[in-house]
């Protein structure tokens, strides 16, 4: 690490070569899958359409309620790379994925949401990629978000390669406190995954993020660079955080994933206490900030009691939270109170450069995957 910025250690921006005409690796594509038969058939076909590696196609319904299992079933009846496992009751997308794990057989393992998408080539270009990098375990790339009803079309044009070690492309997270990967977009290596088991059943919603962080702690991390690797959709029954209670319940679930994370095999990794003392201090500021957008948008009042729920959950995460900027920041509002913040000019110029600060970082991430 320099600067206290994600260093990589390669970037490969020429052209990057295929995998031998003869190198055909298998790909286990497990889709777990709840009331979306009428996503499976777009999902299952990204899969079997993939070219330059074989693929097998694990579905898991999960004690679906619509025809999902009669579609995948279908599915398998007419091409022997599709499997149907399927639950009798519901069990959650962890146990869902967990169980399609069991049954995969491949050398790379790709979890895909039954209402997302594969683009073409994006496993060959992944392949590419762990052939020429033995130590990578995950591979990642642009996910393409859509709301249409129709997918658009997904960028192909790959500019080449960025690899980081595990322990770098981990400290950028600690750094960040957010994850960076939607989850179809990525694939995971078979031998890796032995290593470090499946999805985390200890976790309520960020089990991905966890198992992307918990292969980083084994292996190094490598980004395609350019293309859309997959498409993920965005609609109605997607899980969201649109609330003071949701933004609290994401804060904690993502402060567990990293003690879980350190815990277990990142707590072996150099400077790991100082890493979960960084990612402690970025989701309490984060929390503390979420405090002051209140006042900045006029809404300190309506929402005191999310104010007080962040700032308990920012303490509770981050003994010295009172020495952060965002404390700070959140004091200067309270003393001009909930009526004029969002009227004083230092304030309006702070909500400016926050979004500004935003919209760049999403830009950045967009180009770099981080």
């Amino acid at each position: 690490m320099t600067n206290n910025r994600l260093v990589p250690m390669a970037v490969v921006n020429a052209p990057v070569p295929a995998p031998p005409a003869d190198r055909r690796p298998l790909v286990s594509v497990i889709i777990p899958c709840y009331n979306y038969a009428r996503f499976l058939p777009e999902s299952v076909g990204s899969s079997l359409s993939q070219e330059g590696v074989d693929v097998e196609v694990i579905v898991v319904d999960d004690a679906s309620k619509d025809d999902s299992a009669e579609v995948a079933s279908a599915f398998a009846a007419r091409d022997p790379r599709v499997r149907l496992v399927r639950h009798t009751t519901n069990t959650g997308h962890v146990v869902a994925f967990n169980d399609g794990y069991a049954e995969a057989t491949g050398e790379f393992i790709v979890r895909l949401d039954a209402d997302d998408l594969l683009t073409p080539g994006s496993l060959s270009r992944a392949v590419a990629l762990f052939d020429a990098y033995p130590s990578v375990g995950l591979v990642y790339g642009h996910p393409n978000h859509f709301e249409t009803e129709t997918p658009p079309e997904p960028k192909t044009e790959l500019r080449g390669w960025t690899i980081w070690s595990g322990a770098d492309w981990i400290a950028e997270r600690c750094r960040k406190g957010f994850n960076c990967i939607t989850t179809p977009e990525a694939i995971i290596r078979g031998s890796v995954m032995k290593t470090i088991g499946g999805l985390d059943t200890r976790l309520r919603f960020a089990q991905d993020m966890e198992m992307w962080l918990r292969t980083a702690a084994v292996s190094d991390v490598g980004h395609v660079d350019g293309p859309d690797q997959a498409l993920h959709r965005d609609h109605a029954t997607s899980m969201s955080v649109t609330d003071g209670a949701g933004e609290l319940t994401d804060m904690t679930e993502r402060r567990t994933v990293f003690e879980v994370l350190f815990e277990g095999p990142g707590g072996k990794l150099p400077g790991a206490d100082r890493m979960l003392e960084t990612v402690r201090r970025q989701i309490a500021s984060e929390a503390v900030t979420r405090a002051y957008h209140a006042y900045d948008r006029g809404q300190a009042q309506e929402r005191e009691k999310d104010i007080e729920i962040f700032i308990a959950f920012a303490r509770e995460t981050y003994a010295r939270v009172e020495e952060l900027p965002a404390w700070r920041a959140l004091q200067w509002r309270q003393r001009v109170g909930p009526k004029l913040s969002p009227l004083t000019p230092p304030f309006v110029a702070s909500a400016v450069l926050r979004r500004l600060k935003r919209d760049a970082d999403y830009r950045d991430w967009v180009r770099t995957g981080v």
